[in-house]
């Protein structure tokens, strides 16, 4: 029997139920990653606090916020609703629990929004500062995605310089965060097929401007004004395809400013710091002083080598730590989750830090050893660490000033003659797979039609689909569990992954960005298919193929989009039947509330392996789930056990492979256009 036949693997509701999800809620040792193992012994033994204590200490968590169902929006409140009828069953001002839960979920969403569109407006201003002359450390590193871009967007690109080009491109981008008028976001509607655009236009859920709908989404939730759970959720469905629209602009302009990745070895774990050097991490999410932080400490060698160092060694966490190694081969030290255990080495001189995923709680780490940490942010900042404010007008300079504070902090670590200790614990990995990459793969094989040898081998039951991870760490599911067993389950099934962010560090950390992964745990098909890309291109590649293919930081989700939407043009259809899904096995921040809900209305089912605030609210599940697939072909899959998750997804994937070869079956047979329906 066909898998999707399995009724039990259609139900969108977790297999366990809310009271059994968290085992051993006071063991902190929450994690399967070795290092961070080794690294809890040590915090314990020194009484050394992380998140993986407070996790333990805020046990049992708020059961109405867990279930979404208390509200702060005034402060008539907090209200919680308390019981199914009479008075508890609405707040005082008379919302019931549908309205709680969606206002709740789609303001996650707009947060969301704000954080990946206020790193593209950062990006965006770099740009069109460097364009006008007053960013002069940074240059257009990639001219010919500046052009493609450009053309992409309507702008005329002949007879034009770089830089001119570069300006057009920065104020077009800069215009989709807010415009005069009801036009549509343009690198948005550019990056679509011409069904989706439909779709989202007949739905009146297509954004107008980026800062508009966040602004809307937070008026609409005000005290008073949106009841209307599905009217609440179509506004937030709003909101995050705005967000998407600020990781396009934020993917493509980065490309332009930094270089656009291409296959890169580097290493992921703790043990890629070296007690011999001076150790620099770079944290956060915004490349433009990360990226500065590189090149200079390339020409600073010498000075860390005066203060008795064997040199540099730069390491990166969270998704800074992925723009770098992208573009670089920077090392991964680790993820969102451990980044304090980074510090609880003793090992690490300088974290520099700029925006997003950033714990308060490094600071307290950092009080117990010499570590500087150094906010570079206007908005970000934590009280005790060092400010150094990054000025773009002399990004070089500022780097440097970062890298000789570490230089000092290294000369005092070693006069202290503390000792340090790193977990000898790294595995090497792949990265740099952007879609260019990607493609660049595929065209050694079929230069006039790349995209082709994917939807080939999907067709030909070669490999199952395609997986795209992506997403936090979150200690309510095991830390790197759920990321670790999904990917090798899949891979088992002869499914193509890519990834993003934190999943994609995770899956370094543990190995699973090699090759020796696709021996080890993939199957036949898959096997096959990596194998022949890899023979194909093998004189360009620094090594054999990945088991899973790491596309990026958390922007960097729009290439996900680019490739299915690539995938929905070849076969001719909308993307709900492209053999697509998507997991985010650990989500954790308002970042992935507005991820998940753009993937869902693109029409890709999309795992959540930690619970998002919605059970409060029956009718809003419905929603999310059910509407959600009746209206755009997408819903959420809401599971904890990872291996029931990966079960989901397979049975997913294999009835939209089905589906997809039935009706082109049909569609030859009787000449037809191929069936467009869900």
């Amino acid at each position: 029997m066909p898998r999707f036949n399995d009724t039990s693997l259609q139900n969108s509701k977790p297999s366990v139920d809310r009271k059994n999800r968290i085992k051993d809620p006071k063991n902190i040792k929450r994690t399967v990653d070795p290092a961070a193992l080794e690294m809890l012994d040590y915090t314990t033994e020194n009484n050394i606090i992380t998140a993986f204590d407070r996790w333990s200490a805020q046990q049992p968590q708020c059961a109405f916020g867990y279930q979404g169902i208390c509200c702060r929006i005034c402060f008539a409140g907090p209200c919680r609703i308390k019981s199914d009828e009479g008075p508890g069953s609405m707040g005082i001002c008379g919302a019931k629990d549908y309205t709680i839960v969606a206002r709740n979920a789609v303001r996650m969403m707009a947060g969301g929004a704000s954080a990946h569109s206020d790193h593209g407006r950062e990006i965006a201003n770099v740009l069109y500062h460097m364009a006008e002359g007053h960013a002069p450390d940074y240059e257009v590193r990639d001219p010919d995605k500046l052009r493609r871009v450009a053309k992409k967007i309507g702008l005329e690109v002949e007879g034009k310089s770089d830089i001119e080009l570069a300006k057009e491109v920065a104020l077009a981008a800069l215009e989709d965060f807010g415009r005069v008028g009801e036009e549509k976001c343009t690198f948005l509607k550019t990056a679509l097929c011409e069904k989706r655009i439909k779709k989202f236009e007949e739905t009146d859920v297509f954004p107008r401007a980026i800062d508009r709908e966040v602004v809307e989404v937070m008026h609409r939730t005000h005290i008073g004004v949106d009841a209307d759970p599905v009217n609440i959720i179509f506004g937030g469905i709003k909101c995050a395809l705005a967000d998407l629209t600020g990781m396009q602009l934020s993917t493509d302009l980065s490309d332009i400013l930094f270089g656009t990745p291409k296959p890169v070895l580097s290493e992921a774990n703790l043990g890629v710091l070296d007690p011999d050097k001076v150790n620099i991490i770079v944290h956060g999410h915004n490349p433009v002083l990360s990226q500065m932080v590189v090149d200079t400490a390339r020409d600073m060698e010498e000075e860390a080598k005066a203060a008795g160092a064997t040199g540099i060694q730069l390491s990166g966490i969270c998704c800074t730590g992925n723009e770098v190694l992208m573009r670089n081969g920077v090392p991964i030290a680790t993820s969102y989750m451990a980044q304090e255990l980074a510090i609880a080495t003793g090992a690490v001189d300088v974290m520099v830090v700029d925006v997003q995923c950033i714990m308060p709680g490094l600071r307290n780490v950092a009080e117990c050893f010499h570590t500087k940490l150094v906010t570079t942010m206007p908005i970000s900042k934590i009280p005790g660490s060092y400010h150094f404010a990054f000025d773009e007008a002399h990004a070089k300079e500022s780097a440097a000033g970062v890298i000789r504070l570490a230089i000092e902090t290294f000369k005092t670590r070693k006069a202290s003659g503390r000792p340090v200790k790193v977990p000898q614990f790294k595995n090497k990995l792949m990265a740099g797979f952007s879609l260019e990459a990607l493609m660049d793969l595929f065209a050694a094989i079929n230069p006039e039609n790349p995209i082709k040898v994917l939807t080939d081998a999907i067709d030909s039951g070669e490999i199952l689909g395609v997986c795209a991870f992506a997403g936090c760490n979150n200690l309510e599911a095991v830390y790197e569990k759920n990321h670790t067993e999904i990917i090798k389950e899949m891979a088992k099934n002869n499914v193509f992954m890519v990834g993003t962010g934190c999943v994609m560090q995770a899956a370094g950390k543990h190995g699973l960005l090699t090759y020796e992964a696709v021996e080890k745990y993939a199957g036949p098909g898959l096997k096959a298919f990596i194998d022949r890309l890899y023979e194909a291109n093998k004189d360009k590649l620094p090594d054999k193929l990945p088991l899973a293919f790491h596309m990026g930081s958390c922007v960097d989700n729009s290439r996900i989009m680019n490739l299915w939407t690539a995938m929905a043009n070849e076969y001719g259809v909308d993307v709900p039947k492209v053999p697509f899904v998507a997991s985010a096995p650990e989500a954790m921040s308002e970042k992935a509330v507005a991820i998940g809900t753009w993937v869902i209305s693109n029409g890709i089912p999309c795992h959540v392996g930690a619970m998002p605030p919605l059970e409060g609210s029956n009718l809003v599940w419905s929603v999310v789930t059910c509407i959600a697939h009746d209206v755009f072909g997408g819903n959420f899959i809401l599971e904890t056990d990872p291996q029931v998750a990966a079960k989901k997804l397979l049975a997913a994937l294999e009835y939209r492979a089905w589906k997809l070869r039935i009706h082109k079956k049909a569609a030859e047979e009787y000449g037809t256009e191929l069936c467009q329906a869900f």
